[in-house]
């Protein structure tokens, strides 16, 4: 792998009011994982964690997946490739909302569905917490569920 340029080192921001730095990018793996549908442009584990290794190394600590990206597979390749890693070491953002099978309950942002979703995601990525959950749903929607 080449040397990384310390001058194209990354810079790193707050998130938001939370306190937490991360990397000016962050690395989005829609791709990631082999998908049952067949989408082109899919990456397999290896070449993944390729790019994954390639990230950390330039200083990248911001990854993002989502429980639906491959039905799963993505979180799946990220988790193994963050358990051989410091965890604390990075901010891992995911996301529900999709359907992830034929349930009518397996869809939506139910209080029901958020739960089934982070459990799930945290087992696919296998850690014990996410540092960001996000719902993938315009926020008036969003706000709507909150109503009842």
């Amino acid at each position: 792998m080449a040397e990384i340029p310390n001058k194209s080192k990354v810079e790193y921001n707050f998130l938001g009011k939370s306190g937490v730095k991360v990397s000016n990018i962050c690395l989005g793996t829609l791709t990631f994982g082999e998908t049952p549908v067949g989408r082109p442009g899919q990456c397999d584990e290896s070449l993944s964690h390729q790019i994954l290794n390639r990230f950390a190394a330039w200083g990248g600590n911001f990854v993002d997946t989502a429980d639906f990206y491959g039905l799963g597979n993505s979180e799946i390749v990220v988790g193994s490739w963050l358990e051989r890693q410091t965890r604390e070491d990075f901010v891992v953002a995911t996301k529900c909302r999709f359907d992830m099978c034929q349930n009518v309950n397996s869809v939506g942002l139910s209080r029901r569905h958020i739960t089934k979703s982070i459990e799930d995601s945290l087992q696919r990525l296998h850690t014990d917490y996410v540092d960001v959950y996000q719902v993938s749903q315009p926020v008036q929607l969003w706000e709507k569920s909150l109503e009842g």
